[in-house]
């Protein structure tokens, strides 16, 4: 029998947290829709209540641990009912009045709320920069290290073995935001961090029609809290969600190919039409270096600014293959103009542009298409 962590990536996500064969019965069972279960006698077994467990979200879970961390029996997953609820359990969870957190200064918008209510909690909040290794200057005597990288939306990576190896010499623990990356372009765990986070939302599910989080970690005490903090807030996935999201786990391996190839493909078609431009794949990216020594698909999104808020949106307007939306990681190709929403510190110009699956030579066609449109 093949071992679990000896075949590909493509085999892992097509097959990962699938149950046993069982004849006439479907590869991948439907949604169990239950608020309770049988449960005569003792409360003993695994499912006695639908905001503990159920049996759709255990088939998620398994095979998001197998994605997260190959081979390794010590890994658990939990699912949540957004990205959002999955970083706030672990922080939540996690963190006590008196306790210090080194968040993200470039993360994602919504840290700003964040950082309010953990100030609020009587918890110390300090930000440090994504890239340059900053976070050591803020580091000692926090309990929590909380990475993101890549950055959303600046594209920033930092060297997450390094900052885990001087996180936890100085005591504190080490929560990576993997949105951007998919466990199949980076595994935080390997790299020695104590929670992998993420919002199955993108590119994870990857056809923009669903929410979803998940918190995947090695050591069940860490784990138990997590745990305790979605049964007490009720944070949890609807079965229909968490089995469309295992469902699409399928084709990861092939999204995830098309759309980082994609997202270069673009980056490199902009050279000399934008400023600004962001991309981990290329060559001359500030971040390259540290990006291709852990990461082994570079993601979907590249940034690069125009010179006006009006340039942007005539860009965004011309483009006929790309839809102007938020969020990213979809088959579709997207793009924004992240400065309309306020939370993030970017230029009125800046593009968000998340790669589809589209055809190469389409999406870069378009994508200079629109930018010429918009120029003239």
């Amino acid at each position: 029998m093949t071992e679990p962590g000896s075949v590909g990536d493509g085999t892992r996500a097509v097959r990962a947290g699938l149950p046993d064969a069982v004849k006439n019965e479907p590869t991948l069972p439907g949604p169990v829709f239950a608020a309770h279960f049988h449960l005569p006698g003792d409360v003993s077994g695994p499912y006695r209540y639908g905001r503990d467990e159920n049996p759709t979200w255990t088939h998620l879970e398994r095979a998001v641990a197998e994605l997260e961390a190959p081979g390794r029996s010590d890994v658990s997953c939990l699912a949540f009912a957004s990205g959002m609820a999955a970083i706030s359990a672990v922080l939540f969870s996690q963190l006590r009045a008196g306790d210090a957190v080194v968040l993200p200064s470039d993360g994602y918008q919504v840290f700003p709320l964040v950082r309010e209510q953990l100030t609020a909690y009587g918890i110390e909040v300090r930000t440090a920069p994504t890239a340059g290794g900053a976070q050591l200057d803020v580091l000692d005597g926090a309990r929590l290290l909380w990475l993101e990288t890549p950055s959303n939306p600046g594209l920033d990576v930092c060297d997450i073995r390094g900052l885990v190896d001087a996180a936890h010499a100085r005591g504190a623990l080490v929560a990576v935001d993997n949105t951007l990356a998919t466990p199949l372009g980076q595994r935080p765990l390997a790299l020695g961090a104590d929670f992998s986070v993420a919002s199955a939302t993108k590119q994870l599910t990857g056809h923009g029609d669903l929410l979803l989080g998940y918190v995947a970690c090695a050591d069940a005490a860490l784990m138990a809290p997590v745990r305790g903090w979605r049964k007490i807030v009720g944070a949890i996935p609807g079965p229909m969600e968490t089995w469309l999201a295992h469902r699409s786990l399928a084709t990861l391996e092939l999204r995830v190919a098309r759309q980082s190839a994609n997202a270069l493909a673009v980056a490199e078609a902009l050279r000399g039409h934008v400023t600004g431009l962001r991309h981990p794949g290329l060559p001359d990216d500030p971040s390259h270096a540290v990006a291709a020594r852990q990461m082994r698909h570079f993601g979907c999104v590249v940034s690069f600014e125009l010179p006006s808020r009006a340039r942007a949106e005539r860009f965004l307007d011309a483009l006929s293959l790309v839809d102007d939306a938020t969020s990213f990681g979809g088959v579709r190709s997207t793009a924004e103009r992240r400065g309309r929403w306020g939370g993030d510190a970017v230029p009125d110009g800046f593009i968000r542009f998340s790669a589809g699956i589209e055809n190469t030579e389409d999406l870069v066609t378009d994508v200079l298409r629109a930018l010429k449109e918009a120029t003239d």
